[in-house]
């Protein structure tokens, strides 16, 4: 139990660490600046493809068992389910938009920004409130029994970018990231 809700607190820190970086290169492009498009789509990537698929599906079974626990937790968690689904939408749109300017297209610069902005609201609003509300529900409220359920919920795979073993395509994020740090 501990273990999975300090997993989640480390990944919502390296999530948000990431979405600083990004909210950066989004100011620096809205300044007409030359932000590293590279970098934000790697961002996005890995959130899309990290986050997406395995720390969001953990959570969806955790939610599920919070809900049997306290009923009255049905609205809020709702809310974060149709959140994580907002997410998903949101950082394919802005994946298109990136691959868009990557490429070359001429674009309106607003419609890179809209779908940066929705992105980044959504993702950062989300963050908090499972930190804020959600993840001291469940530290108190789910049973050994329902972190049994929650941990063999999803396929446990290595943090592509901030585990051990790095994944080839974000070693120019990783690099970045620590000559930040």
């Amino acid at each position: 139990m501990a273990d999975l809700i300090a997993l989640w607190h480390a990944e919502h820190a390296n999530f948000s660490r990431l979405l600083n970086v990004l909210d950066e290169q989004v100011a620096e492009f809205h300044e007409g600046e030359g932000p590293v498009f590279g970098l934000m789509f790697d961002i996005v990537s890995y959130l899309r493809e990290f986050a997406d698929r395995f720390h969001h599906p953990r959570e969806d079974a955790a939610f599920t068992r919070l809900v049997m626990r306290d009923p009255t937790l049905r609205l809020p968690i709702n809310r974060l389910l149709q959140e994580h689904r907002a997410i998903a939408v949101a950082g394919d749109e802005f994946v298109a938009r990136l691959n868009e300017v990557i490429v070359g297209n001429v674009m309106m610069r607003a419609s890179v920004e809209a779908a940066a902005a929705l992105y980044l609201t959504y993702y950062r609003h989300h963050l908090a409130t499972e930190e804020r509300a959600i993840l001291p529900r469940a530290a108190s409220l789910l049973t050994p029994q329902d972190w049994g359920f929650v941990g063999s919920a999803v396929a446990s795979v290595e943090d592509p970018l901030f585990g051990d073993a790095l994944a080839a395509q974000y070693r120019e994020l990783r690099e970045f990231l620590v000559t930040r740090a």
